[in-house]
């Protein structure tokens, strides 16, 4: 079953991508701000949308920036927060 939310986040990212000049397809896996793919204003971008589509607090001590660099690593956060 799919998470429209995700879905959309997910879309949202491809659009992220292809404004950059990227590919605009991504596997779960694949690493979208280590790689260069995408930069520090697109990890803001998906930052306010976890914090206001998902309910995360980002300013949980814990949080790490790193959580977000795969699909598959915002999902998992998504879920286990959202």
């Amino acid at each position: 079953m799919t998470d429209p939310k995700l879905d959309t986040l997910r879309q949202t990212i491809s659009t992220m991508l292809a404004k950059r000049g990227q590919p605009p397809e991504f596997a779960d896996e694949d690493s979208l701000f280590d790689s260069g793919r995408l930069d520090s204003a697109s990890a803001v971008s998906i930052l306010l949308e976890l914090e206001s589509v998902f309910g995360i607090d980002l300013g949980d001590p814990d949080f790490d920036i790193s959580q977000i660099d795969s699909f598959a690593e915002i999902r998992q956060l998504a879920q286990s927060q959202g």
